[in-house]
């Protein structure tokens, strides 16, 4: 069959890069946005709204600008290299307005529901708008791009008859907002996971922080002060990590992050090693621990009238709220049933992106995974791979190698990582690579050794930034080389707000004369003792 039009569900982060890309490859993109802005996940509302993503005001990308810019549009100069969510909104909508996707999106639509798949591989869409009016639509292929941030889990019933005499307010991270309603207030956040790592610190005055097991805190900052994604994810780091043993890597890694402050003597230090599950990224954690802020506590256990009991036993009355950060459920409830096969009733997914059991490779599920790295760079190139796939040019396999190879990863992930949704984890710069050979883009070293050496020491020794996949092939950019260039060129602009004095050159320090008279009075004195002790020989 012959795809031509194109449904792309959500206009979020994920959503603006399917619009361009089937923009690119001559496709018609309509889009369904319930809301009625751009930015989905990153788009900070006041109050929550059921069936959506949810972010608290002070929420900060815990990804450098260069390492989750869109692949051909650099995120400005003048950016901080660590965007605030209003930040990293306005580059999305310079990123719409630049390339003038909004015209492509429809606002407002209540619901989005694909029918089932039919023999001829087209998708009937059903959409409700604002009106009530329900609308027909026939598509060639569908994106959904909506994300898994909207059905959170609220484990109130691990507690059950503890609940009914506790005092307290009990609530789901997706609720919270800001720290103003429990300034003076004593409050235990429940996850150790990002969120709750935030959270605990943005309230921290009286605050508890419960963890079943613990996590390997790393900043956001690197050496210099330059950000960690750029000198962590980088080619040849990734070779390294092939090449050298995984427990060396461990005690490295995990002895320099002790080195700043001993998880162990903090209470954070995990039973896992630090390359098993993802770290906490935050900057301030072990910080509010040190003032005092911020206490580390066991699992929660259970309530009591007016406080909380832990699993080691301690109890802490007078316990005004109890903030859940234990995460979302992938539910997709507007797909058909019959895609949700996997255990748990999750999706089951070819490369985290196709449904194998479909006839006609006309749908995927994009940003539905989880990594060490930036998402934006993979949920663009998850389209890109869509793209070439929905419209022939690059081929799946057959059903049964799909769900062979999906269910040997899924098997590998739970060995590796042991963690409730690590069947999610993808490696980022293999994935990244990979999808970019289906797509035509993965760079040839080989040939940029020869051609452009001062490029390929860029690319293999430096940052592996989203530009790296448009250097050649599908969608090859001409900026790409520039940007790969100066990169850190932008990394630095941020910081340049105050004149700073160059320090003394070498020449003027070679001229001072009395560093001149010093220097020639040591080498005098060294000139005679080795004189004297030539006589004495």
């Amino acid at each position: 069959m012959t795809v031509r039009r194109v449904a792309v569900v959500g206009a979020g982060s994920s959503g603006l890069a399917c619009i361009k890309i089937c923009i690119d490859e001559g496709l018609e993109p309509v889009c369904f946005e319930s809301s009625d802005d751009i930015g989905g996940l990153w788009r900070f509302k006041e109050s929550p709204e059921p069936e959506r993503s949810s972010i608290y005001r002070g929420l900060v990308v815990n990804t450098s600008k260069e390492m989750m810019c869109f692949s051909d549009f650099p995120t400005p100069a003048d950016f901080p290299n660590y965007m605030h969510n209003s930040q990293l909104l306005q580059y999305f909508r310079l990123y719409a307005e630049h390339f003038n996707l909004l015209k492509h999106i429809h606002f407002q639509v209540i619901s989005v529901s694909p029918s089932d798949f039919s023999e001829t591989g087209q998708w009937e869409v059903v959409t409700i708008n604002k009106n009530g009016d329900w609308v027909r639509h026939v598509f060639d292929a569908v994106l959904v791009c909506s994300g898994h941030y909207t059905h959170p889990v609220l484990p109130l019933s691990d507690f059950p008859g503890q609940l009914t005499n506790f005092s307290g307010r009990c609530f789901h991270s997706w609720e919270y907002k800001d720290a103003d309603a429990y300034r003076g207030k004593r409050v235990v956040v429940v996850g150790i996971g990002n969120s709750g790592g935030d959270i605990a610190v943005e309230i921290s005055r009286s605050t508890f922080l419960s963890s079943r097991k613990g996590a390997w805190v790393v900043g956001r900052m690197s050496t210099n002060g330059l950000p960690l994604d750029m000198t962590a994810i980088t080619r040849f780091s990734y070779l390294l990590t092939l090449l050298l043993p995984k427990a060396l890597i461990n005690w490295a890694a995990e002895r320099a992050l002790n080195y700043k402050y001993d998880h162990r003597l903090y209470g954070l230090r995990p039973a896992h090693r630090l390359l098993d599950r993802s770290p906490l990224i935050n900057d301030d954690l072990p910080g509010r621990v040190l003032l005092g802020g911020l206490v580390m506590k066991a699992n929660l256990r259970g309530f009591v009238d007016s406080g909380v009991v832990f699993e080691d036993g301690t109890v802490e009355e007078n316990i005004d709220a109890v903030v859940f950060c234990t995460g979302y459920r992938g539910t997709f409830p507007f797909l058909p049933p019959a895609l949700s096969q996997g255990p748990y009733g999750e999706l089951t997914l070819y490369k985290r992106l196709f449904p194998p059991s479909l006839q006609h490779p006309t749908l995927a599920i994009v940003g539905l995974f989880q990594t060490k790295g930036p998402i934006m760079p993979i949920a663009e190139m998850q389209a890109r791979w869509a793209v070439k796939v929905f419209t022939g040019l690059s081929h799946l396999p057959c059903k049964e190698t799909m769900l062979d190879i999906t269910e040997s990863e899924r098997k590998r992930n739970m060995k590796r990582y042991k963690a409730s949704r690590a069947a999610l984890q993808v490696d980022y710069i293999p994935y990244l690579d990979f999808m970019a050979k289906e797509v035509g883009v993965r760079p040839n070293f080989l040939l940029l050794l020869l051609r452009d050496p001062v490029l390929w020491v860029k690319v293999v020794f430096g940052p592996c930034t989203p530009y790296q996949y448009r250097l050649t092939g599908p969608g090859q950019w001409a900026g790409a080389r520039h940007a790969i260039l100066t990169q850190w060129k932008r990394v630095a602009q941020p910081f340049k707000t105050r004149a700073v004095p160059e320090p003394e050159t070498r020449a003027s320090v070679l001229f001072n004369p009395w560093l001149l008279a010093l220097g020639g009075s040591l080498i005098m004195t060294m000139l005679l003792s080795r004189n004297k002790i030539s006589l004495l020989r």
